[in-house]
């Protein structure tokens, strides 16, 4: 993650963009790129993979910079996370089951 977050900070610092870059704006882009990556799926199953890749990227892309402007790990904060899911979600009770853990 570390060459990612390099190529796109040298990215925003050539073309003076970090100054756009509130987490706001960095959350509504996310959601914006989120919306995309769905749209892949809009009529049905079928996607093309590397439109599909594309989308993912640019939502990651967000989310690494959301994550730098905000001074937090990335990947502790969704180790952290999955941490208290598997709290909300105990193997016997959600293996298999796809029900949202406060109707387990």
């Amino acid at each position: 993650m570390n060459e990612a977050k390099r190529v796109i900070d040298e990215f925003n610092k050539e073309r003076d963009w970090s100054q756009f870059h509130t987490p706001e704006n960095l959350a509504k882009s996310i959601s914006i790129e989120a919306g995309e990556l769905l749209e892949c799926f809009q009529w049905n199953n079928e996607f093309d993979k590397q439109e599909l890749v594309e989308e993912l990227a640019d939502v990651q892309a967000y989310c690494i910079m959301l994550a730098e402007k905000l001074d937090v790990d990335l990947e502790q904060i969704v180790l952290d996370k999955y941490k208290k899911n598997a709290k909300k979600y105990e193997i016997e009770k959600a293996k298999g089951n796809s029900t949202k853990y406060n109707k387990l």
